[in-house]
């Protein structure tokens, strides 16, 4: 994993607070691509997708709709999440500073595996990022996560996480704003009208 390591995180929070409002279909379609993604295994390259409302999707497409097996009736307020290539060793979050996303794209998400560290091993972390990342593969109280975030151009957001020690369905943790800092960079890769796509 490219990725520098958070801090914090060791409690997980398993509820959604009541004053947050959940997108169901932007919930449904991060928690797709996480059992997508499991399916892969660890250590995988950070991924980005398009999230393309599913509607549309049926309008535009009929026959690729016929063939992933969707229909006006199934398609009614869901997304349909559109893998991004990415180059071999793109880091995604370097990615999201460059890219624009066209209209019809209604939202995005994107994939990253992160090394967890326990409360306090912040105040050790080098200032480097290799370094930091060498630091957080090395400590032995580290856990894996990845972590999937998506976003919609309405503003709301959507997280799921799983821990490789506890890599099963049953275990995926859920929210709105679990990874604030990868759900901002998505968010402005939508508010941003005045760059050209670099997708």
């Amino acid at each position: 994993m490219t990725d520098e390591p958070m801090t914090d995180p060791a409690d997980l929070p398993a509820d959604q607070p009541e004053d947050e409002v959940l997108d169901p279909a932007l919930a449904a379609a991060v928690l797709e691509i996480e059992a997508h993604a499991a399916e892969s295994g660890w250590d995988q390259q950070g991924r980005l997708f398009a999230l393309v409302p599913t509607a549309a999707l049926v309008a535009a497409e009929p026959e690729l709709a016929r063939a992933m097996g969707l229909d006006a009736a199934s398609a009614e307020g869901s997304f349909t999440p559109v893998e991004q290539e990415l180059a071999p060793g793109q880091v995604v979050e370097e990615v999201l500073g460059s890219i624009m996303w066209p209209d019809g794209v209604a939202g995005c998400a994107a994939i990253v595996e992160r090394y967890v560290l326990p409360p306090g091993a912040d105040a050790d972390i080098p200032e480097d990022a290799e370094q930091a990342q060498a630091y957080a593969a090395a400590h032995p109280d580290r856990q894996e996560v990845r972590m999937v975030a998506g976003v919609t151009r309405a503003g709301a957001t959507y997280c799921a996480l799983r821990l490789r020690a506890h890599d099963d369905e049953q275990s995926v943790v859920g929210g709105v704003d679990l990874v604030p800092e990868l759900l901002e960079m998505l968010q402005a890769t939508l508010d941003n009208e005045d760059e050209e796509s670099g997708t």
